[in-house]
């Protein structure tokens, strides 16, 4: 096997061996292991990035590899770097808290690698059905990692989450049928009509009225599983109640994962139908994904509820970019893709970490961290001021380029009342952030012990070690993207040529 065949099947072999691995061997020394699958994945997205940004792709029985491809391998591998290392320092933590057997380590050693290979299957597969069942089958193994702690909060949270994304992915399903059933009038049988090459290459001879139904469906229903509005209920429950790592990986990339399925379907639906209807339907669901994460983000007493919010405001913005579409507002969004994933799976792990060291998940409960907690404070301090969009952050760089590229094509309105929510959703992360960071600590604060996490009284005293160096790692590499793409804007002007359907 050639060095491009293990860069093609490693996105999805890499985690699979480290969940046999993670199944086999001590706790510890598994543990380091899934960070390594994780390093593998990213190190199979980079060599695919090699191969595809002359734009060319890669090709195998089922799988297929371009720009767009390698970037959220890329996305995946990165974040799940971060979440994989700060996972060592979570387990660590949970068993010196008394609530971690080895059964429950080892479980969720395994779920999360077999998470990744579901997410790494998704990302390359050559066929829509493919595609279908491997985001289906990350909501089977998030479950599990949902419902970790088998609090009632984190079990009731699980159910939700199952209840809502299998309901999402079965619209989804119906989406798929439609659109296999139009390649199959033109003449495409077997596998072939859920092929993306074909259905990109006969996109004009499809039926509208068929297409015109699949993309609502497609739309309504991965976007449910990306957690854009209305059907985004299960997402802060979930997140807040998964442990911060499996939080860092489904808010990171799994988000970006099932909007990648509405990038690849949307240059199929505007070649078809014409860019203006799935424009307004991404135009509807980014704009009541950033009302409604505006308005909830004010009240908000969570942290870890908080960081969820806020991953519905940053999915709002790419489908935002994703509506205006075109090549600078495309490769703004791809940007945003992987700069809201590094930042998130910090401020996320970062809240585990304050999560062990307070006890409580109640933002009142956490004040003057930054003098308490330096290290870890300081660094989901940055992570916070990468997530509002700061320089010199990623995040900075695309919301700047989906800014220029929506008044150049005349969505100015569009970009002006999505950035007024954005300025609401800031002003409102930036208060409760700076409460957590630099306020006076409240001695009569009442700590909340509903949400399946351990009383502050009851809470050990932490140790941070070298918990801190995943975070810092995540945050350099979010500054970097933000100042100097080097040999990775060749491939993210490809991957943006193929999302616009080029």
């Amino acid at each position: 096997m050639d060095i491009t065949s293990v860069a093609l099947y490693g996105p999805a072999a890499a985690p699979f061996a480290g969940a046999v691995l993670a199944a086999l061997l001590p706790r510890r020394t598994a543990a380091f292991t899934s960070v390594l699958a994780a390093i593998g994945v990213l190190a199979s997205g980079i060599a695919l990035a090699g191969h595809a940004r002359g734009g060319t792709a890669v090709t195998g029985s089922l799988v297929r590899a371009d720009a767009l491809t390698a970037w959220l391998v890329i996305a995946v591998g990165a974040v799940a770097t971060v979440a994989c290392w700060a996972g060592v320092h979570h387990l660590r933590d949970e068993a010196r808290a008394g609530g971690l057997t080895a059964w429950s380590a080892r479980r969720y050693l395994v779920l999360v690698q077999l998470f990744l290979t579901c997410m790494g299957a998704a990302v390359l597969a050559a066929n829509v059905g493919v595609l279908w069942v491997a985001v289906e089958a990350t909501t089977i193994v998030t479950a599990f990692l949902v419902g970790h702690r088998r609090t009632r909060a984190s079990v009731e949270a699980a159910w939700k989450y199952v209840v809502l994304c299998s309901v999402g992915v079965g619209i989804a399903f119906l989406g798929t049928v439609c659109v296999s059933a139009a390649a199959r009038a033109t003449g495409a049988g077997g596998l072939r009509a859920l092929d993306w090459v074909y259905l990109n290459e006969h996109a004009a001879s499809l039926d509208p009225a068929l297409m015109r139904l699949a993309a609502g469906l497609v739309l309504l229903g991965f976007g449910t599983k990306a957690g854009l509005a209305p059907m985004h209920a299960w997402l802060p429950d979930a997140h807040s109640q998964a442990p911060a790592p499996v939080s860092a990986l489904m808010s990171g990339v799994l988000l970006s994962v099932a909007f990648y399925a509405i990038l690849r379907y949307k240059a199929i639906f505007d070649a078809c139908l014409g860019p203006g209807y799935a424009r307004t339907l991404l135009l509807v669901a980014a704009m009541a994904s950033l009302a409604l994460a505006a308005l909830l983000l004010i009240g908000q007493r969570d942290y870890k509820r908080l960081l969820a919010y806020s991953s519905i405001e940053h999915m709002g913005l790419i489908a935002l970019g994703t509506a205006i579409g075109g090549r600078l507002a495309l490769a703004a969004v791809l940007l945003h893709i992987l700069g809201h994933g590094l930042a998130k799976s910090v401020a996320f792990c970062g809240a585990g970490q304050l999560l062990h060291r307070v006890g409580s998940p109640l933002i009142s409960a956490v004040r003057g961290a930054i003098t308490t907690a330096p290290a870890t404070a300081g660094l989901f301090g940055l992570a916070v001021v990468a997530l509002l969009g700061l320089p010199p952050f990623a995040l900075f760089a695309a919301e700047l380029g989906q800014a220029r590229a929506g008044f150049a094509a005349g969505y100015g309105w569009a970009v002006t009342i999505g950035f007024l929510l954005v300025l609401v959703a800031f002003s409102a992360i930036a208060r409760h952030g700076a409460g957590m960071l630099l306020g006076s600590p409240d001695p009569q604060t009442t700590v909340d012990t509903t949400a399946g996490h351990s009383s502050a009284a009851a809470a050990k005293p932490y140790r941070t070690g070298l918990s801190w160096v995943p975070l810092a790692v995540g945050l350099l590499a979010a500054a970097t993207l933000g100042i100097w793409l080097g040999p990775l804007r060749p491939v993210l002007d490809s991957a943006a040529l193929i999302a616009a359907g080029h």
